[in-house]
């Protein structure tokens, strides 16, 4: 699904601020933000959710609420796919720039273990979901990530 990347990141940043943000999650705090989190879930979820009596309260919550949620979701990605491509150019001028930028702001062999560990770990996933898009085949990104997913299992 288009929306599990952002699903897989977005849910746990909500459930665990404390990954970003100097805080203490007591247990309030954690259920309140379970119920953000699957609120957010729910409605980016193409599937249908039916709900009865029996369903967990975190659920019914904000049931009434998740269809224009859907809407709103559907309408962002509509919208991004109907924005012009960016040249490999731009996004490496863009690119080369944000890193000028923070240069100095991240530890960037750490950054780039963590993304590797992730792509390796679902690279069947990414390598799948990629094909299937036409707007990455013509920029050849399966075939770019193949070589990268190549160069690290050799280095590593």
């Amino acid at each position: 699904s288009a929306f599990s990347l952002p699903l897989r990141f977005w849910v746990n940043m909500i459930k665990n601020p404390q990954f970003v943000f100097d805080i203490h999650k007591n247990s309030i705090t954690d259920a309140c933000l379970s119920v953000v989190a699957q609120t957010f879930m729910d409605s980016c979820s193409t599937s249908e959710h039916r709900l009865g009596k029996d369903s967990p309260s975190n659920k019914l919550l904000y049931a009434k609420d998740i269809p224009s949620y859907k809407n709103w979701v559907e309408r962002y990605y509509s919208d991004i796919g109907k924005m012009p491509a960016i040249s490999d150019q731009d996004m490496n001028a863009y690119l080369a720039e944000q890193s000028r930028m923070h240069m100095n702001e991240f530890n960037t062999m750490s950054a780039l273990s963590e993304i590797y560990s992730y792509v390796g770990k679902y690279s069947e996933e990414i390598l799948g979901a990629l094909d299937q898009d036409d707007q990455v085949g013509k920029q050849k990104l399966t075939y770019k990530l193949e070589q990268v997913i190549t160069l690290m299992s050799i280095d590593s």
